[in-house]
């Protein structure tokens, strides 16, 4: 009878890990972010020792007994912003972006080639951050770290690369965030013939030899460390932008877009 009624708990307890991570899963795909902020996302502590899930992901065992390797063209300590645009530009647009994340690609997809053009005008500096916490509230995978690991390649290459291929990810990013299209390096290579010169041999081999993800893990950690809430996060110098426009994926239109960051520049 005991052995039974342990059984009957073991598989509610696993019942109830199923429908909790199918809830993460509905939310994420409902608003394209989880608020996270460095506090627990859920816990599922069961007596009988099914397991607990917490919002921060343990190391990569693909950045294991690898060598730290900062990619060029990166600022900050350990290199974890990708910076474009004039490096003494008096303002600066902040954005977070997880590869995975649908509203992402809906802010990059609708608003890019702008931040690009603002930025290059000297508007102001675009500073990238990263997050990678939708490999682990999705149930798992690799789509978020591989593809910033190949987004650190790109940019060792060159700034105006990596605006390219970010683009180019964004465009082609999977119907559903559950599919982890982005965790095949195939793809992540394949994705890069669109990109003109984008293919030299030191970029194919980081991404086939995954040889950013240590950095992968200090881009993502950045996001817990400085409490961030989920993405897409879009800030002028320190004031959030609402880019989303509420109707779907999409962001804002560009003129909208424009008008609000020329309410916020430093004059």
């Amino acid at each position: 009878m005991a052995t039974s009624n342990k059984k009957t708990q073991q598989r509610e307890a696993r019942e109830r890990m199923r429908v909790e991570r199918e809830a993460l899963a509905r939310r994420a795909r409902l608003r394209g972010r989880l608020l996270i902020g460095g506090a627990l996302v859920a816990v599922l502590a069961v007596a009988v020792g099914i397991g607990v899930y917490v919002s921060k992901p343990s190391a990569d065992e693909e950045a294991a007994g690898k060598p730290f390797v900062q990619p060029a063209n990166t600022a900050g300590k350990d290199g974890i912003v990708i910076p474009y645009g004039t490096a003494d530009a008096k303002n600066v647009l902040s954005v977070w972006l997880d590869p995975r994340c649908p509203y992402c690609a809906g802010v990059e997809i609708g608003l890019g080639q702008t931040l690009k053009e603002q930025a290059d005008a000297g508007t102001y500096r675009v500073e990238y951050h990263f997050a990678t916490f939708l490999d682990k509230a999705l149930g798992g995978g690799k789509g978020s770290k591989r593809a910033v690991n190949a987004l650190g390649a790109a940019v060792n290459e060159s700034p105006e690369k990596f605006m390219e291929y970010l683009q180019v990810l964004y465009k082609n990013h999977p119907e559903k965030e559950s599919d982890d299209k982005f965790g095949s390096t195939a793809t992540l290579l394949d994705l890069a013939d669109q990109v003109p010169g984008l293919r030299t041999p030191a970029f194919n081999k980081a991404v086939k030899e995954l040889t950013y993800m240590p950095w992968v893990e200090k881009v993502g950690q950045a996001f817990y460390d400085q409490n961030m809430q989920g993405t897409p996060d879009v800030s002028i110098n320190g004031k959030k932008l609402t880019v989303n426009s509420g109707q779907g994926i999409d962001s804002i239109a560009p003129d909208a877009f424009k008008k609000l960051i020329a309410d916020n520049l430093k004059k």
